[in-house]
Order: structure tokens, then C-alpha cells, then sequence
């Protein structure tokens, strides 16, 4: 008899671009006959595990059973598993990452939820989530491990009772469920789909270790039971709750009777009861008036441990009791009908709020949120308190695993104590993001960790040492050693939030903006003060010095770049307020530093939303008074996101930039003349920042890199850009968000931030690995075919190479009876003729830029401008300028929302006369000669027209006749333009994102 077993093997640190493109697959294994025969015994045991009242029996009750190798030969995922250990995860020394970048440490962790012990005795191995990450860290050791397989950020995490399988779940698009089995730190089953909808709010695992209980996260909250040890995807029961019961964010299961669980909101307790009629609940009904006392807003419930009750801590102190209304029924009746649990008593504990509620074997464990940890016995009688001043609000408690013998505690130094008791060292989580470790012998509170509570989007690496400084909006300001992996020093700035950060080139001083416009230069040893300054009227956004210190920038929300320059002060130099100027008129995207070409001066560059790229003359700036060298709009409809000095890999300097069009420019420094236009990474959002990697000695000078981040992910780009996808990589870092990053000084890291998860990533860099996935991509133009629809064979091609060879026959003259040349390449001005054909309509600024990208493309080499193109280059020319995505029907209905009105209808629509005046009046505008030639040629000659030649003298009358009066985005795209349109969405106008071009090419 075989017994599958399934196995999601799933890393998030593979993924590279949307989950679409890399789905996530399990695993499949099979159980040795041996192993699946015990489960079966131990299947009929538990079924009989139960006395003649069916109450089950838990003797014997443990982890489920493993899967076990078939022969030793396989060895494999499986075996991994059942020979797995305790400690196991850090004996073993790690293997290189086959990746580019692969993650090394975890600073930060989500501190509203759970930080569990793993280990016992005076080991301090915690399990705890950062962002999309589970990290297992032995804290005396200096060591983590990481547990990735979550696409989006996990939203709750349980541990069973023997700390051996933890389950993790997110909440978001295509959320997961992942049993992790701690010991070998492999995934033994992933749950796809579990809650398609928005993930999953809440995760219980049951005291045997064999089943799940989820909540789901959305508004519509649905309750689900899974056995997660069976092949399959489908819950064993399920319900749905009404929303008028809360937002149920919290779930434990009975340690009595697995089939038993409860829940609850701020507002209402559920108690639930599955088998296998299904999954029923109660929902009993408590007010103020029910006990005539304030009850307060439930935090946690738990089952008491000897008794039918059941008890919910709340934010006034109390404890609501609950239990059935016929306790002394018999124990089946009182199981079947869960729905008549009733509250029986509310007892007031205290005046703090109860923020944990937990049973550890035969006490009943509270906390919270003065910092206080309290023992009571099943008849709610206080047995001990512990309690620290620097504890705060707690989040979470976690009992050590027992030891062997009984451990003694000693109640001296407890703030409420009766007697001596025996318990379990703790560990417990404040709000603060602060982890303790609690010594029950003697009373010792001893900090093992302490976080940003609040968002990190501020970091900066040291230039010559392996140091990073990292800002929380909570005005922590930390310096941490990434080698050593070690705190260093740190500061806290009171009521103030820590915006940007930034060394000066030879690491002395360390810039730092805050929200309040302040900006603070500090000793970067020692953290403390040289020089403030507070001339922003805005939060500081961007802080950045020149190579010789000379001068620093900054750029806050306001849009204005602020100077400051190096002066000499009672014997010693220090850097004053120079000059400020509101540049731009929308957000400031970076500000840079550079030295002059031909000297070694600084010059200083701003890049806005506005589309402008300033440079500054500091040169002739005078005190009060910043001076404008150049003010360049560099792009026409897209974003300019991010800006770099490229590095000199030609005899051409260049500004390289990145737009919201997923398109990398090159611009010569000087003339600011746009040089090339490449297709950048597409992963799902376009790039937000870039650093270029610092070279070694070890490393081929002529090979340089790129770092930088999207929305969510981090990301390698080999240079020199060419649009080749393949010298590209990303993967997944912050879900929610990536907020900043940096680059070690010697180019073998690269750290992120993600803003409001409070989390710092440490990525560490193969670069092998990436030239490797170049050279498996192809050579020469393969990569570049492989972009074009159906490749190099595909009829998209064959398309391409007629009207190529159509526009020499042009170029020569169609009618001449002259012999004509045989060439290999078409005239520069035939390129727009071929690009509409192919479907790609630029604007006549794109078409300048083209053809002024190919004309000097040898210019500064040779002299001599280029008058002709070959295919291949211009297939490289034509992939890289085409729109990365195509023209997406949500795009032209996005212009119809703005320029159009609402008809009698509903629909969006823009009169005739107003579109004819647009086209003629605004952006690039079209005379009325060229107008009417166009829609001639696109009205009269379109499938189905009346006649092919219409005089352009008759334009009035081809208006009346052939375009409507009023214009909708579907009649715009489809009759007029002749753009092929789904069929649902000419009827109903439904929002879509497909391309609408490359798809026929004739169109």
C-alpha cells in the first residue's frame, strides 16, 4: 500500500519576476509500506482514542508520522525530513547560493505578532516573522535561519506543541499556508488557494500536530479546518461567519479535543465544532448589561486546562468565563452543541489591560500592558507576578521547552508573589519590538532583542568599512557591523522620525534628515552631534555629499534642493547653510553628486517627477543664491524615477535613468542629449532606485553592475545595458514595499529596507551566477529574437523581415526601372515607416530620439554619422523602444477619464469637435492638413469603407459622416484606430489590461 504524501517545496528568494511566471509546485512523496501501515494503526488508535461519553483521548497523541525513505539509496526531501534533529539547521555549514542574490540576515521583525522559543535549557533559539520571511535565530550563536517560501507578507504564524512544524499563512494575491518542519528547515506541505480572496487573518494548529484551523482575512470572513499531513488542498469543513461578528483575528484549538476550536474579534468569542456533519458554531451574545459592568474589548481566549471552561482576557482587566449551559450534562451532548456556551462570570483581575492569555500546564498566564507577566491557578488565584520597569506593553509569552527534572524558582525580586512555584523560563514580546528572555529562578529580565517599532526607510553604508547605519521613523539611529553581525552604537532622537541618511566620502560623519526639515551631521564613530541645521521648511527626502566633502544636498518634500558648503571656522572646517532653491514643481526623485570632465570640481544634479533634470553651477553660486546651469525635460509622457553617473565603459560619458516605462536612458553628461533608450527589467513594477556596484580588484574593470530595487523586489543588472532580459535578475524582498537600499563598499552585499515592515534584508552577491544565466539565455541576438512574438521562426518575424526589405524597394524608388542595389539595410528615415507597420506608433519626439540614437551611435568613436540600419539592429532598436507592455485598452480609456465627460448614459466620451481640436491644439500638434489625411487614410481605407480615395478637401463632410458625435474609448480604439478589441469589451466597456498592439501587425 502506498500512501502520498505532499510535500510544496517553495522558495521566495527563487522567485524571479510576477508569481505567474515562476508557479510554485509541490512535491510529491511516497511513504514505505512500513510507515504507512503504522499511520493507519495509529489512525484506528485515535479513532478509538476516545471513552464510551466520546471524549477523545489524548494519551499517546504526538507530532504526525514521517515520512520514511523507502532504502537508503533515495536518501532525498524525505529522509531530510525524518532524520532531522534538533539543532540540526546550524551544524551543517551552508552551501553557496546558486543565485544571484541570495538572503543572509534579517535585521527587524513584525512585532504584532508572536516571538516563540524553540529551544530549552539556556539556549535562546527564536522563531519570529520578518516580512515575508520566517527566521529561525540562535541568538547566542549569531546565526539565523530563513524560512522562505511567502510571496506576500505572513499575516500569522503558529508553533505546535512539541516546537517541532510550524505553519505560516499571508494575506494577499495567490496567499499560502506552509507547514515548515523546524528541525531540517524544510517545507513538508504548502496550501495553495486557501483563501483566494485576501489571504488569511488567523492560523491555529491543533495539540496533535495533525490538523490546521484558518480564518480568513477578508470582510467576509470564512472559518476552515484542514489535515494537513493528507494530499490535498481542499479543507475537511468549512463555514462562513457574518460580518457583524468582527473581525476575528485570533484562533487556538482545545489541547483536549482537537475537533474543538475558538476565535474572536474586539467585539464577539466564537466557539467552533467539526467533524464529520461538518463545521457548526456558536456565537453567544455579551453586553454590558449582561453583567452589568464594563466589559472592555477582547484581546485572547484559551481553554481552561481542567474544566469544560473556556476564558477571554479583555482591555479592562477582566476575564469573561464561559462555559455550557448544562455543565453537568454528559460530555458528547455537551460537544454537539456548541452553540450553547454561555458567559457565566466576568472577573475582574485587574485595572491594566489583559493583552495575552495563555495556559502553560496547570497555570493560567497573563500579561499586560504595564509589562507584567502573572500566574494564576484553575481557580483564578494569583500564584506569582513577574514584572520590569523597560518591559512596556506585551505582545507575546512563549514558555521553553521542559527539562528533564524539576526546574526551581524563586519568588524573590516578583512585584506580587504568594508562593514559591515551579515554571519554565519564558520569553516574551513588547509592542516596542523588544524581545526578553525571563529567568523564573531569579527574576532576570534580559533583553535578547530590540527593533525598530516604527518604519526604517533610512540606511547608508560605511565607504571603506563593513558598517551600515540604519534610521526608524521612531528616531532610532543604529550602527550595525554586517560582517560581525553585530549593534555597534546607537542613539535615539526623541519625538523625531529619521527620513535619510548618508557618509561623507571618507567616513567621518554621517548626514542624517529628519521629518521636521532638521538635518544633523554626526560623528559617525560616536553618533554624536557636530552641527545641526534647520532650513527646510519640508520633511528632508534625499541627503548626498560631493567626493571632496566640499559641499552636501539635500532635497525635501517641499521640492526644494538646499546647498551646504565646507568652510573654515575658528581653526577648524565645518559646513554651513550656502544656498536653496525650489527647482522643480513636483517630488524631487534624487539629487547627485559628480565631477566635472574636465576638472576635478563637483557639480550637482536634481531629477524630479516633473520630468526635469537641473544641474547646478556651484561655481557661480554666491551665498543665498543657487545658480541653474541646465534645466533639461528629459521625457515626454513617462516618469523619470531614478538617476546614476554610468560608469565609463566607452569613450562616452553618460547619465543613466530609469522611467516609469520600464525604459533605461542614456544621456550624454554634457549635452544631456538622449543616447540610448533600453528596455529595462520587467518585474512587475518599474525601478525605483539604482546604485552602481563598487568594482574590486578582482573583478574585470570593463565588468560592472547594477543594484537596484522595484516595488517590491531587489534586484542585479549587468551592464552595459542592452535590453537583453537575461542580464537581469530580481527577487523578492519587501512585499509591501521597498523603501530604499544600499551597496557595501566592496560590492559584495546589498541591503533593503521595506519602510513600514521594520525590516532590514542583508543580500549576499554571486555574481557567477548571473553571468551564468546570461550565457544560458544566448548569444548575439538570440535574446532579442526571443522577445519578438513566435521568436526567430514565428510569424512576427517573417512579418519584420518583408516590410524591412519592402522599405529598400521604397528607399529606391517602387516604379524605377533602374537596377537596383542589393543591401543589407534600409535608410535611417525609412525606420518610422517600418516601426508603424510593425504596430509600435512613436510620437515624433520618440522618432527623433531613435534616429538620432543610430545616427551618432559611432560619432564620438569615428567622427562620422551612421545614415543606414541593418535588421538585426534595428530589431534591437525596435524591442527596446516599443512600449514594454503594448497599448493596453485601461490606458486609452484612462485619457477618455480625463478628457472626456459623462454622456446620458454614464460612459465617458469626448465630443467630436473637442477631439479634432485636441489632435490640433495639444501635445504634438497636427495641422489640418495632416489631420485630414490621417483619418482619411483611417476611415476611408479600413475593412468594410465606403471607397479608398477621398479628397482631403472633403474633411468637414468625412467628420459628419464617419465619426460619431460623441466618442467613446472602445469606438476610439476600435473604429477608428481599427485596433482588434475583445468582444465582451466592445459591449460593456470593461476595464482591461491586454496589449492591444503586436498582437496583428497589419493594424
Amino acid at each position: 500500500m502506498q500512501v502520498g504524501w505532499e510535500m510544496g517545496q517553495v522558495c521566495s528568494h527563487q522567485l524571479q519576476g510576477s508569481p505567474e511566471q515562476h508557479p510554485l509546485k509541490p512535491l510529491s512523496l511516497s511513504k514505505a509500506p512500513l510507515a504507512a501501515d503504522k499511520e493507519m494503526e495509529g489512525a484506528q488508535e485515535d479513532a478509538k482514542g476516545e471513552d464510551a461519553e466520546g471524549t477523545p483521548c489524548l494519551e499517546g497523541a504526538g507530532s504526525p508520522a514521517l515520512p520514511e525513505p523507502q532504502d537508503s539509496r533515495q536518501g532525498g526531501f524525505a529522509s531530510l525530513v525524518w532524520e532531522a534533529v534538533p539543532g540540526m539547521l546550524f551544524q551543517e555549514d551552508r552551501q553557496s547560493s546558486l543565485h544571484p542574490l541570495s538572503l543572509s540576515w534579517v535585521l527587524g521583525y513584525n512585532s504584532s505578532l508572536a516571538v516563540h522559543s524553540l529551544m530549552d535549557g539556556e539556549d535562546r533559539v527564536l522563531l519570529y516573522v520578518s516580512s515575508h520571511t520566517v527566521v529561525i535565530h540562535d541568538v547566542l550563536g549569531n546565526r539565523q535561519y530563513h524560512l522562505q517560501g511567502h510571496i506576500n507578507t505572513i499575516s500569522c504564524l503558529c508553533l505546535s506543541e512539541d516546537r517541532r512544524w510550524v505553519a505560516s499563512a499571508d494575506r494577499g494575491p495567490d496567499a499560502l499556508i506552509i507547514v515548515w518542519d523546524s528541525f531540517s528547515g524544510l517545507p513538508v506541505h504548502t496550501i495553495f488557494g486557501s483563501h483566494p480572496e485576501d489571504g488569511v487573518s488567523a492560523i491555529a494548529i491543533s495539540q496533535d500536530a495533525k490538523h490546521l484551523a484558518t480564518i480568513s482575512a477578508g470582510a467576509a470572513q470564512r472559518v476552515c479546518v484542514w489535515k494537513w499531513t493528507l494530499p490535498t488542498e481542499k479543507p475537511l469543513c468549512s463555514t462562513e461567519l457574518r460580518p457583524d461578528f468582527g473581525y476575528q483575528d485570533y484562533v487556538i484549538f482545545n489541547p483536549q479535543n482537537p475537533h474543538e476550536f475558538i476565535s474572536n474579534s474586539k467585539t464577539q468569542v466564537i466557539f467552533y465544532l467539526w467533524g464529520s456533519d461538518g463545521l457548526r458554531y456558536g456565537a453567544p451574545l455579551l453586553s454590558r448589561q449582561t453583567f452589568k459592568t464594563v466589559v472592555g474589548r477582547f484581546s485572547q481566549s484559551v481553554f481552561h486546562f481542567n474544566t469544560t471552561q473556556a476564558l477571554t482576557g479583555t482591555s479592562a482587566g477582566k476575564l469573561v468565563v464561559w462555559d455550557h449551559m448544562d455543565p453537568h450534562g454528559r460530555p458528547q451532548e455537551r460537544r454537539d452543541k456548541p452553540h450553547s456556551v454561555r458567559a457565566t462570570k466576568v472577573v475582574s483581575l485587574q485595572k491594566e489591560s489583559i493583552t495575552v492569555l495563555t495556559v502553560l500546564e496547570s497555570f493560567i498566564v497573563t500579561g499586560d500592558a504595564k509589562g507584567q507577566i502573572k500566574f494564576y491557578n484553575g481557580m483564578l488565584q494569583l500564584l506569582a507576578c513577574y514584572s520590569h520597569s523597560g518591559v512596556g506593553s506585551i505582545r507575546s509569552i512563549s514558555f521553553c521547552k521542559p527539562r528533564p527534572g524539576p526546574v526551581g524558582a524563586s519568588s524573590a525580586g516578583s512585584t506580587a508573589c504568594t508562593q514559591p512555584f515551579t515554571t519554565r523560563n519564558f520569553i516574551l514580546s513588547n509592542s516596542d519590538a523588544t524581545v526578553f528572555r525571563v529567568a523564573t529562578d531569579g527574576i532576570n529580565f534580559e533583553k535578547v532583542m530590540e527593533e525598530a517599532k516604527k518604519a526604517v526607510n533610512a540606511i547608508a553604508c560605511h565607504p571603506r568599512h563593513a558598517r551600515l547605519a540604519l534610521g526608524s521613523h521612531c528616531g532610532l539611529l543604529k550602527v550595525w557591523d554586517y560582517e560581525q553581525r553585530e549593534y555597534l552604537v546607537s542613539r535615539i532622537f526623541p519625538e523625531a522620525s529619521i527620513q535619510c541618511l548618508s557618509y561623507d566620502p571618507e567616513g567621518y560623519f554621517l548626514a542624517a534628515g529628519f521629518a521636521d526639515g532638521s538635518v544633523h551631521i554626526l560623528d559617525a564613530i560616536s553618533l554624536q552631534s557636530c552641527k545641526e541645521f534647520e532650513f527646510s521648511q519640508g520633511a528632508v527626502t534625499h541627503v548626498s555629499f560631493s567626493h571632496d566633502s566640499e559641499y552636501f544636498a539635500t532635497a525635501d518634500e517641499t521640492y526644494t534642493v538646499t546647498v551646504y558648503k565646507r568652510v573654515l571656522q575658528n581653526g577648524s572646517r565645518c559646513w554651513e547653510h550656502f544656498a536653496e532653491l525650489c527647482s522643480h514643481y513636483k517630488p524631487i526623485r534624487s539629487i547627485l553628486f559628480g565631477v566635472q570632465l574636465d576638472s576635478n570640481k563637483p557639480r550637482l544634479l536634481s531629477l524630479g517627477e516633473d520630468r526635469h533634470l537641473i544641474e547646478y553651477d556651484l561655481s557661480i553660486s554666491s551665498k543665498g543664491h543657487l545658480e541653474v546651469l541646465h534645466r533639461d525635460r528629459i521625457e515626454q509622457t513617462a516618469v523619470p524615477l531614478c538617476l546614476a553617473w554610468y560608469p565609463q565603459l566607452s569613450n562616452e560619458s553618460f547619465i543613466l535613468t530609469a522611467n516609469s516605462c520600464y525604459k533605461m536612458k542614456l544621456y550624454n553628461t554634457t549635452t544631456k542629449l538622449c543616447r540610448k533608450t533600453l528596455l529595462g527589467p520587467t518585474y512587475g513594477s518599474p525601478l525605483e532606485k539604482i546604485q552602481i556596484l563598487p568594482t574590486t580588484s578582482t573583478v574585470d574593470p570593463q565588468k560592472r553592475y547594477l543594484a537596484y530595487i522595484t516595488k517590491d523586489k531587489v534586484g542585479l543588472q549587468i551592464l552595459p545595458v542592452d535590453g537583453n532580459q537575461h542580464k537581469s535578475s530580481a527577487f523578492i524582498c519587501h512585499p509591501d514595499g521597498v523603501s530604499d537600499l544600499a551597496t557595501s563598499y566592496d560590492g559584495r552585499y546589498v541591503f533593503t529596507v521595506g519602510g513600514n515592515d521594520c525590516t532590514l534584508m542583508k543580500w549576499e552577491i554571486n555574481l557567477d551566477a548571473l553571468d551564468a544565466a546570461v550565457y544560458l539565455g544566448g548569444e548575439d541576438m538570440i535574446p532579442f529574437y526571443n522577445l519578438l512574438d513566435g521568436g526567430r521562426e514565428g510569424k512576427f518575424f517573417q512579418e519584420l523581415e518583408d516590410y524591412f526589405y519592402y522599405a529598400q524597394l521604397h528607399s529606391q524608388g517602387i516604379e524605377t526601372l533602374e537596377t537596383r542595389q542589393v543591401s543589407t539595410h534600409i535608410p535611417l528615415e525609412e525606420i518610422p515607416s517600418v516601426m508603424r507597420a510593425m504596430g509600435f506608433y512613436p510620437s515624433e519626439e520618440e522618432i527623433e530620439e531613435m534616429l538620432n540614437e543610430v545616427k551618432f551611435s559611432n560619432y564620438v568613436d569615428t567622427g562620422e554619422q551612421v545614415t543606414k540600419i541593418n535588421l538585426e539592429d534595428f530589431i534591437k532598436l525596435y524591442v527596446n523602444h516599443r512600449p514594454a507592455f503594448g497599448l493596453s485598452m485601461n490606458k486609452i480609456q484612462r485619457a477618455f477619464r480625463v478628457l472626456g465627460y459623462d454622456n446620458e448614459n454614464g460612459d465617458k466620451v469626448i465630443d467630436r469637435g473637442d477631439l479634432l481640436w485636441l489632435l490640433q491644439c495639444r501635445g504634438e500638434h497636427m495641422t489640418e492638413d495632416e489631420l485630414a489625411l490621417c483619418l482619411t487614410t483611417l476611415l476611408g481605407k479600413r475593412p468594410g469603407g465606403e471607397g479608398s480615395e477621398l479628397d482631403t478637401s472633403g474633411e468637414a463632410a468625412l467628420t459628419e459622416e464617419e465619426i460619431p458625435a460623441e466618442i467613446t474609448a472602445e469606438i476610439f480604439a476600435g473604429d477608428i484606430l481599427g485596433l482588434p478589441i475583445a468582444e465582451p469589451e466592445k459591449r460593456t466597456g470593461k476595464k482591461r489590461d491586454e496589449s492591444l498592439m503586436y498582437e496583428d501587425s497589419e493594424s
